[in-house]
C-alpha cells in the first residue's frame, strides 16, 4: 500500500471480545514502553479519557486511531488484533482480512500473529488498484509468488513482469511499485521477514 493511500475501510477479525482484547493489548504495550495514558494521548492526538475507554474495552478506536497508536507504540497495526493462541493453525474462515479503499486490494494474514519473525499473506488486487507497494524504512527479505494473473514489480534494479507460477525475491527497501496487469484480478502470496504490516 502506498503511504499516501488511505487506511483500510474494512477490517475483519475473528469474532469474540475483540474490543476488549484490543484494549488489553494496547494497555500492555503502553506499559511495556513506560508511557502513561496522558503521554500516549499526546503522541496520538487523542484524549486520555478516550484511550482509557479503549483500554477497558468500552470503546473501539477507528482504523486511523489504531494506526497512530501502533506507530506511537512501535508495533505493526495488527499487533493489537492478533490471535494469542498457541495453535499454529489458521483456519481459512478465521484469517485476519483487510480491504483497502476503494475495495480493490484485500490482504489475508496466513500466520497466527505478527509477533514472530515471519509475515505471510495472500493479496487479491484488481487491475484498477494501481501501485500497492508499501516500501519499508528498514531492511526486509521479501518473496512474492503469483498464484493467478500477471503482476508488475518495480525495484531499484529494474521492472519485472511476473506471470502465474513466477516468483521474485528482494529487499523491501528496494521496492518501488507493485501493480496488477491486465483486466483480471491478481492473486499473490507474500512472505516477509521481519514483518512490515
Amino acid at each position: 500500500m502506498n503511504p499516501d493511500q488511505s487506511l483500510p475501510d474494512d477490517i475483519a477479525f475473528p469474532p469474540a471480545r475483540q474490543a476488549e482484547l484490543v484494549g488489553q493489548r494496547i494497555r500492555q504495550r503502553r506499559k511495556e514502553r513506560g508511557l502513561s495514558l496522558r503521554e500516549l494521548a499526546e503522541l496520538v492526538d487523542l484524549t486520555a479519557s478516550f484511550l482509557s475507554l479503549v483500554e477497558r474495552g468500552h470503546n473501539a478506536p477507528s482504523l486511523d486511531s489504531l494506526r497512530r497508536i501502533a506507530t506511537a507504540l512501535d508495533v505493526p497495526m495488527f499487533y493489537f488484533t492478533q490471535n494469542n493462541s498457541p495453535n499454529p493453525v489458521v483456519r481459512r474462515n478465521e484469517r485476519i482480512k483487510i480491504t483497502f479503499p476503494p475495495g480493490d486490494l484485500t490482504m489475508e494474514l496466513l500466520v497466527p500473529n505478527l509477533r514472530g519473525p515471519l509475515e505471510v499473506f495472500i493479496s487479491r488486487v484488481h487491475a484498477s488498484a494501481g501501485n500497492i507497494a508499501r516500501p519499508t524504512t528498514y531492511a526486509s527479505d521479501e518473496c512474492l509468488y503469483v498464484l493467478e494473473g500477471e503482476l508488475q514489480v518495480c525495484l531499484q534494479s529494474g521492472e519485472y513482469i511476473l506471470e502465474t507460477g513466477d516468483s521474485i525475491t528482494f529487499n523491501g527497501i528496494t521496492l518501488r511499485e507493485i501493480c496488477a496487469l491486465g483486466e483480471q484480478e491478481v492473486v499473490f502470496l507474500s512472505a516477509i521477514t521481519p514483518p512490515v504490516l
